[in-house]
């Protein structure tokens, strides 16, 4: 995590510093402190006054103002790591050949700390021997060279030379920088978003699980070291850090099939999928049509994964279950957890706002064993993440 970091954020200008303003939001948004130094050629692309207000600190732009100065040293020794997102092929040139000529180049000569770029350009500037001859400068001095990406250009061609997306840049900075191995050699499975159970070939029964919680605590069981086997239920969401290995499942059946592959190798199980817990008992090849004014559905109890897995638990393995309630949340997170013979409960409850399916908030109170009963405030579902599996290293 970048929580607490102090991350130096450089823009230079390229029209791909449209995406500096998500990555500062992502960074913010994460915890991070972020001071973001522009050159003057980046106001064309992105306003200082757009970059500051999101970022919470003044945007720097010029070594000199009026009758002082921007102290780029100072600058250098503050920040944990220094960003040039987008990293422009003039700047690139400016870097590689120790040119100091405005106050990002100024601050970048003074960093002592990791610096990492994220280079933005046309296919053919990005394949000029030039360029690539001070690409090799910056990565021999220690710098670190997030790849391109193929895709359309400003310039209407498509292929390399695309900035990497923010999300994409924050994971490199995580998995790089501020990586934990306190779980190394722990393998953990984690199960994630809703299934659909289907009637037909296009209706099926299902839930508004977006399996953003899930997804958040397998990314922090990675960052931590841990080898995470992630099964997801129907998600538009996209996992690309290769620590993770995903296996994508539709229905309950597939997800309960998926768990007892794997739960026999794993440490510890996080259970936060929102499994239906009926299924249509037979099922139509063909579209049903409307004939009258009522339909009867004939439904059937699913496998309850987290109860066979709590069956299946030997001496070692930490079992953690989700329950989402709106009554009575507390009492029922406790029968569930001597019910399902699990190790953890972490209880969601509908009566919070903030919390529950779809955004990006959630609100926890996580039950142990021994009665011990933990309330978190309203946190970013990242961070919730944080919290749980902080829960879980106590107990392993």
């Amino acid at each position: 995590m970048v929580e607490g970091k102090k991350i130096l954020l450089g823009i230079s200008g390229s029209i791909a510093a449209y995406k500096s303003i998500l990555l500062t939001r992502l960074l913010v948004k994460a915890g991070a402190e972020v001071k973001v130094v522009m050159t003057p050629a980046a106001r064309d692309f992105v306003t200082p006054l757009t970059i500051g207000t999101i970022s919470k600190n003044e945007v720097l732009i010029d070594l000199f103002r009026e009758d002082s100065w921007n102290n780029h040293v100072q600058l250098g020794r503050w920040a944990d790591l220094m960003v040039i997102a987008p990293l422009s092929c003039n700047t690139l040139a400016k870097m590689a050949n120790g040119f100091c000529d405005n106050l990002l180049l100024a601050t970048y000569l003074s960093a002592v700390c990791p610096v990492v770029v994220a280079p933005a350009m046309d296919e053919d500037m990005w394949l000029h021997p030039s360029t690539k001859a001070n690409v090799s400068k910056l990565k021999s001095v220690g710098n670190h060279v997030i790849p391109v990406e193929k895709g359309e250009l400003a310039s209407g061609l498509y292929g390399d030379g695309r900035m990497a997306e923010p999300e994409q840049i924050i994971s490199y900075l995580e998995m790089n920088f501020f990586f934990s191995n306190e779980l190394e050699g722990i393998k953990a499975l984690v199960t994630a978003g809703p299934t659909h159970e289907s009637l037909d070939p296009v209706r099926y029964i299902g839930n508004q699980s977006t399996g953003k919680m899930g997804v958040a605590l397998a990314v922090e069981l990675a960052r931590r070291g841990a080898t995470v086997e992630l099964v997801l239920g129907p998600s538009s969401l996209e996992i690309k850090d290769p620590r993770i290995r995903v296996t994508r499942v539709q229905t309950a059946e597939e997800m309960y099939n998926a768990c007892m592959e794997i739960f026999p190798s794993v440490r510890m199980a996080i259970m936060s999928a929102a499994v239906a817990d009926y299924t249509p008992v037979s099922y139509s090849s063909e579209k049903i049509k409307k004939n009258s004014g009522t339909f009867t559905l004939e439904l059937a109890r699913t496998k309850d994964i987290l109860q066979t897995l709590g069956e299946k638990k030997k001496s070692g393995q930490i079992l953690v279950g989700f329950a989402l309630e709106n009554t009575d949340e507390a009492d029922y997170a406790r029968k569930k957890l001597k019910s399902k013979n699990a190790d953890m409960i972490v209880l969601n409850s509908l009566n919070d706002s903030g919390a529950g399916f779809g955004v990006d908030t959630n609100q926890v109170t996580i039950f142990e064993k021994g009665g011990i009963e933990i309330p978190y405030g309203q946190k970013t579902k990242q961070q919730v993440a944080d919290d749980i599996i902080d829960r879980i290293i106590k107990l392993l």
